[in-house]
């Protein structure tokens, strides 16, 4: 996907899953997803994500990966920082909890693009 696609791909994906967890996770519009979280998302994951990825490669070994979910849902817990009370998640844990679901369904939206491209 490209980089706008990705971008109005994940706001629907904030309003969706504040949708399904008002009280854990807040997203307060369609423009504050699309306008704010996604676009900040986007360029911290763009900026900062391989930073943070290159200096814990060594403790996602260990974890065999696992530690990505960490750093994916501390992409999020800054994106809120930065957006502000119109976006934010109740706890670390939660904002871990939607990174795995963004993930699942980032994967599943790159699948469809990539088989409408192949056709």
């Amino acid at each position: 996907m490209n980089f706008l696609t990705n971008i109005i791909v994940n706001a629907i994906i904030f309003v969706a899953l504040s949708g399904f967890w008002p009280n854990s996770f807040h997203v307060s519009s369609i423009w504050v997803a699309l306008g704010g979280a996604a676009v900040v998302l986007a360029i911290l994951n763009v900026l900062v994500k391989p930073i943070i990825k290159f200096f814990s490669f060594p403790i996602t070994i260990v974890t065999l990966g696992l530690f990505s979910l960490v750093i994916n849902g501390l992409m999020l817990e800054i994106t809120s920082w930065i957006v502000g009370s119109q976006f934010w998640f109740s706890s670390f844990w939660v904002a871990i909890g939607i990174a795995i679901l963004m993930s699942i369904i980032d994967v599943i939206v790159n699948e469809f693009f990539s088989h409408q491209h192949s056709d």
